[in-house]
This record gives structure tokens, sequence and C-alpha cells, in this order.
């Protein structure tokens, strides 16, 4: 309260001074009224009831402030896993879970089944097929296609049964991809050499 006074009191001596009020634009510039510093002039102020302030220090010393625990940082809550949709329309779309994979499946034991009767019997795809691999494929595709189905239609994710860096289900759709395009190029190499790749 005194600082302010005194602060009001200095302000209000220079305008009267240089004539507060008057029109400015008569006064020359040398007495246009101008912020001085007053090195030598101190604020002080007083507490409320008639004690002086303390200043504030920089340095706190350890008696008067107790120590602080440490603040526990925020554990992130876990990430929520996305609802898994198990309508019918939803699982068999065109992107998504069940078609590439089944395929997928298929494609790798398809292609490494026809390897195998390749090199033990010296016979090509087509003579496979002829030779009673329908059933065969008949029966694999429908074993696979409910054993990938029914966990799809339970709610679980795809990627939830993901198990260490190799087998995750990215590689499993990479390596069926791979696959697919594996038992076309042996059908149509065969197809086109006429006989047994091997």
């Amino acid at each position: 309260m005194a600082a302010s006074s005194t602060m009001q009191s200095i302000f209000l001596a220079n305008s009267v001074v240089y004539g507060a009020g008057k029109n400015r634009s008569s006064l020359p510039v040398q007495f246009a009224p101008t912020l001085r510093r007053y090195p030598n002039m101190r604020v002080r102020s007083m507490a409320e009831n008639g004690l002086p302030e303390e200043k504030p220090s920089t340095v706190s010393e350890p008696s008067k402030v107790p120590p602080q625990a440490p603040t526990p940082t925020p554990v992130p809550p876990p990430p929520r896993t996305p609802k898994v949709s198990t309508k019918f329309g939803d699982v068999f779309a065109f992107s998504g879970p069940a078609p590439e994979r089944i395929n997928g499946r298929l494609a790798m034991v398809g292609f490494v089944s026809a390897l195998a009767v390749e090199v033990l019997k010296g016979q090509d795809v087509f003579s496979q097929i002829s030779n009673g691999g329908v059933s065969l494929f008949l029966g694999t595709s429908i074993l696979l296609t409910v054993a990938s189905v029914i966990p799809l239609f339970q709610g679980v994710s795809v990627e939830s049964k993901s198990k260490g860096p190799l087998w995750t289900s990215d590689a499993e759709l990479w390596n069926g991809r791979l696959a697919m395009l594996g038992l076309v190029a042996l059908a149509f190499t065969e197809y086109v050499k006429g006989g047994t790749l091997i």
C-alpha cells in the first residue's frame, strides 16, 4: 500500500510539473514527461499484520522444507483390443479375416503335398488330381475351413494368437501368399513342360 502510494505520488508530481491535461502538441519535446530511473529509490512493502515480509530466498534450507516423496509416474492403461465381429458377413468379407487365411493355409498344405507326391511317386499335379486327389482336396478343405472358422466365430482374433517374432499372423499371410503363387507356378510349369518339375 505504501509502495503504491509512493509510486502514484511520483507520477502525479511529474504530471503536475509538466502540465497534465494541457494540449501536449503545444509543449516542446524537451518538456514532455519521461520515465526516469531512480537508482537510489527502494520499494518496501509491509505485511498486513505490520511485520515486514521475508524475502523469498532462492536457496531453501533443508530444515524448513520437508523432503517431498517422488511423484509416481502414471502407468498408461493397457491398449484396448478392438472388438472382433463374429457376424458371418464380417468374417467372410473380402477384407475379412477368413478368406485369405483359409486359402493360404490350403495352399501351404497343397504345395507341400504336391511336391512330396511328385518326389515320391513321380506324378505331376494334374495326374495327382485325376488319381484320387479331388477327394483328398475336398476333405482337407473342409477340415481346415472348419478349424479356421470356429475360433473366428467365438471372437478370437488372429493377432491374439501370434507368438514370438516368427509366428505372427502377418508371417502366416505372407507364407500363404507365397504358397498360392508357388502352387500356381508349379502347375503352370508342369503344364508348359509337359511332365513333372523334378
